[in-house]
């Protein structure tokens, strides 16, 4: 299969103060295939959302090198950085990181605006994902009007409203029962059979990673463990 995302050597180091400073990633190598959909887990302190931070491009490591799609990234600077995040790469967060302001569609639409579509079509663009996340009776709706469950799957829609090759998630379940984190996990692990979109999904919840493909796991800075399971159903991919 092709590599989508490819981190060599990745090493990050935080200065705390003076003479004191904390090895975030000790020389790394992080592989992900188009189409996975892959949990990176592990305790707090363990590197894992360093690693979401670098393999997105919102932060930089300080040795090594980031591929996306087979391009150089980690080097990318100004707009050329810009349009790979907004066009290529998409982000769910834990807080949801909603305008409180707009509505469920001009959230969505903002994305598609932010990565050149002009306002028409960001918010058709806006409709259509919000409609396959089971919002399209929710459309005109701001965050307060929203359940967390909800609020999430908006943020969910506006990952993948410009279609971007992977979405990276930061404890997409983290701050929601039971009950509704298994309908968004249920919601994402469709999205990824459905459309071939790859997930990489930062996470402490273990039922996040039994629906994964692959569940890499770290500590201290290094990975310890990359297990494959074979959890995919038979589905057909849209083309």
């Amino acid at each position: 299969m092709t590599l989508i995302i490819e981190g060599k050597n990745l090493s990050k180091r935080y200065e705390l103060g003076k003479n004191n400073h904390v090895h975030a990633l000790r020389g790394i190598e992080i592989r992900i295939e188009q189409g996975e959909m892959v949990a990176v887990m592990g305790a707090s302190g363990s590197g894992k959302s360093t690693v979401m931070h670098i393999l997105g491009c919102l932060d930089k490591p300080d040795k090594g090198e980031v591929y996306i799609g087979g391009r150089r990234a980690d080097t990318l600077v100004n707009g050329h950085l810009a349009r790979l995040r907004s066009r290529e790469i998409g982000f769910i967060f834990q807080g949801f990181n909603l305008v409180p302001t707009m509505s469920a569609a001009e959230n969505v639409a903002l994305a598609a605006e932010y990565a050149g579509h002009s306002r028409r079509e960001a918010a058709k663009m806006a409709e259509d994902a919000l409609r396959i996340v089971g919002l399209g009776d929710r459309l005109r709706h701001s965050p307060s009007e929203l359940s967390g469950g909800q609020q999430q799957r908006v943020a969910i829609a506006r990952a993948m409203v410009n279609k971007p090759g992977v979405i990276l998630g930061d404890e997409p379940t983290g701050d929601l029962d039971s009950a509704t984190s298994r309908e968004i996990i249920d919601i994402m692990r469709d999205i990824n059979l459905k459309t071939g979109t790859t997930f990489v999904l930062v996470t402490h919840n273990p039922e996040v990673g039994q629906a994964c493909d692959r569940i890499i796991t770290m500590q201290d800075g290094l990975v310890i463990s990359d297990e494959r399971a074979d959890v995919k159903e038979d589905s057909e991919l849209i083309a």
